[in-house]
């Protein structure tokens, strides 16, 4: 599973990540080539995160 999301939404991504994997995430930066083109699960910003198991 993987979250994608902006500054705005990080923490009620790593919220849910952890509700529905019920492990602890990992949080990286989204690289600035892809940024662009990824838009946040939660609004229609660009993303800056992503958070996933690896």
């Amino acid at each position: 599973m993987e979250k994608y999301s902006c500054e705005k939404h990080i923490d009620q991504a790593l919220d849910m990540f952890v509700a529905e994997e019920k492990v602890f995430p990992i949080m990286d930066k989204i690289e600035e080539d892809k940024k662009l083109s990824t838009k946040c699960n939660y609004c229609e910003e660009p993303a800056e995160y992503i958070v996933s198991r690896k």
